[in-house]
């Protein structure tokens, strides 16, 4: 009787074990969604000009708020170069944004990122 009752907890590891089989790479790509797909691109590196909040420009000296906020309402931009030709900047934060412009990048506007103003206070406290 022992016996069976191992030769069943066997089988019955050795069949758990073959549900449990990690998942393929191409089925773990299909599983992102927009907003974990942009991760693996430059937006989940650099500072995206176009869909990333407030908070994100914090470790960039002079940026935040003040500066940040005035890029996030000039949005979208085409180019990274295009955040130089806001009006109204001062010659401080033309040169801030000229020494930064390869922290950032510009990716189509997202509304996971965009709807209701949550760039500019994204309810993380």
């Amino acid at each position: 009787m022992k016996n069976l009752v191992r030769i069943i907890a066997v089988l019955m590891l050795v069949v758990s074990s073959l549900f449990a089989l990690p998942a393929s790479p191409a089925s773990a790509d299909r599983a992102l969604n927009a907003v974990d797909s942009m991760l693996t691109t430059d937006f989940g590196k650099k500072i995206d000009l176009n869909n990333s909040d407030i908070r994100d420009f914090r470790d960039l000296r002079g940026f935040y708020p003040n500066l940040a906020g005035k890029i996030i309402k000039n949005a979208p931009y085409d180019k990274v170069e295009e955040v130089l030709d806001i009006s109204g900047l001062s010659e401080t934060q033309k040169q801030r944004l000229q020494a930064n412009l390869d922290s950032f990048t510009v990716t189509p506007p997202s509304k996971e990122f965009n709807e209701g103003d949550d760039r500019f206070n994204p309810g993380v406290y």
